[in-house]
């Protein structure tokens, strides 16, 4: 039997990544418990799904920090530590979470574009989809990756692509790139959680699974 993973989330807005980590685990497609949701942002629509999940929430605003990203990762890390936390994943969150040495290679981060492509700080949301348009791409997607302190460095563990359509707009593009997110992160959370992946360098390896008896 797969031991259950403990998931920490961070998110900052509507908590649509969050959801569907919810809809896995209660269709029992991802054996895992949320132990956690921290949002950088009071009142946003994700802290009311984990709510009405009875999952444990908490706000850390970025707002009240002055742009010191040591002191806001600090924070977070603080609140993730008294939780039994296996992996750590950025669901939506839009700050800089600087990793500490604890949590390293224990933090997911999944991305609305094919990494290096339209990545790296100010590139998050609409904003890739309106890039990968603008520059005439005829494929896009989404990457999983796991996360440093760099902005969307870190070793990519999956990608999935979609075709960019000539009449794409943003919402239509992001709309298709995320049904593949929703089947992309958890399976990388799953990944992790059989212990199938193996960092090498700038490569992840997915390891056969053991066979379970």
């Amino acid at each position: 039997m797969i031991k259950k993973i403990n998931l920490g989330v961070l998110i900052s807005g509507s908590g649509n990544t969050l959801q569907n980590f919810i809809d896995h685990i209660e269709k029992g497609k991802l054996h895992a418990t949320i132990q956690i949701v921290i949002s950088s942002k009071p009142n946003v629509v994700g802290l009311d799904r984990a709510r009405k999940h009875n999952i444990p929430t908490a706000v850390i605003p970025y707002s009240n920090y002055n742009n010191d990203i040591d002191t806001f990762s600090r924070a977070i890390t603080a609140k993730l530590d008294t939780y039994p936390i296996d992996l750590v994943t950025l669901a939506g969150f839009v700050h800089f979470y600087k990793i500490p040495e604890n949590y390293k290679g224990k933090v997911m981060n999944i991305h609305p574009g094919l990494i290096p492509a339209f990545c790296g700080h100010h590139y998050y949301g609409k904003k890739v989809h309106e890039a990968a348009i603008n520059y005439g791409v005829k494929v896009s997607g989404c990457t999983v990756h796991f996360a440093d302190n760099v902005y969307d460095n870190g070793p990519i563990i999956i990608q999935r692509a979609v075709p960019v359509l000539e009449d794409d707009t943003p919402d239509t593009l992001a709309e298709r790139v995320f049904k593949e997110e929703c089947e992309a992160y958890p399976e990388a959370i799953r990944l992790f959680a059989e212990g199938r992946l193996k960092i090498e360098g700038r490569k992840v390896g997915i390891l056969q699974p053991l066979n379970n008896t």
